[in-house]
């Protein structure tokens, strides 16, 4: 992303210590399951949401908020990809059920529904809120994708992509 002007200047753009600390590096594996459909025809920004079952690992180990590291989608030993993922209640569209969606940074031509999917988080971007409108959460997601990019090519963050969730 290099238009600054869709991101939020007054918020930090790097964000964790240089080197994941407990209780990073937090793996776990699900399935892509098909969500209420607002992250690619609303936002603009497709995610992947996590199963019920990946859903109940990340609740027992994170807070809600917004998070950053690494995902691959399919097969292990293919492509591994930065991510930014919210976890929670989205209090914007007043969900009832508590989701995980994983904005995976790089565009993908077609839908992966039910295909397997990876996620090493690293770190903590801030925490869930609600907005005034849908435009300040867009640009909010914006920034919490540049957060990401600049937190993940830390070279402790970097080396994370080689973790044994992504080969074995």
């Amino acid at each position: 992303m290099n238009n600054k002007s869709n991101i939020n200047l007054d918020r930090p753009l790097l964000v964790g210590p240089e080197v994941p600390t407990s209780p990073y590096p937090f793996a776990l594996k699900g399935t892509v399951v098909k969500g209420y459909g607002r992250g690619s025809k609303q936002l603009g920004i497709p995610t992947a949401n996590l199963s019920d079952e990946a859903i109940s690992a990340l609740a027992s180990g994170l807070e809600t908020g917004v998070y950053y590291g690494w995902t691959q989608i399919g097969e292990v030993k293919t492509q591994v990809y930065p991510m930014v993922m919210s976890l929670g209640w989205n209090p914007y569209f007043k969900n009832e059920k508590r989701s995980a969606e994983v904005h995976v940074i790089h565009e993908f031509p077609e839908d992966f529904y039910d295909a397997p999917i990876r996620v090493l988080v690293l770190g903590f971007i801030r925490p869930e809120q609600n907005y005034p409108s849908l435009d300040a959460l867009i640009r909010d997601i914006k920034t919490d994708v540049e957060v990401a990019n600049q937190s993940l090519s830390r070279k402790h963050y970097v080396k994370q992509k080689e973790h044994c969730l992504f080969s074995e």
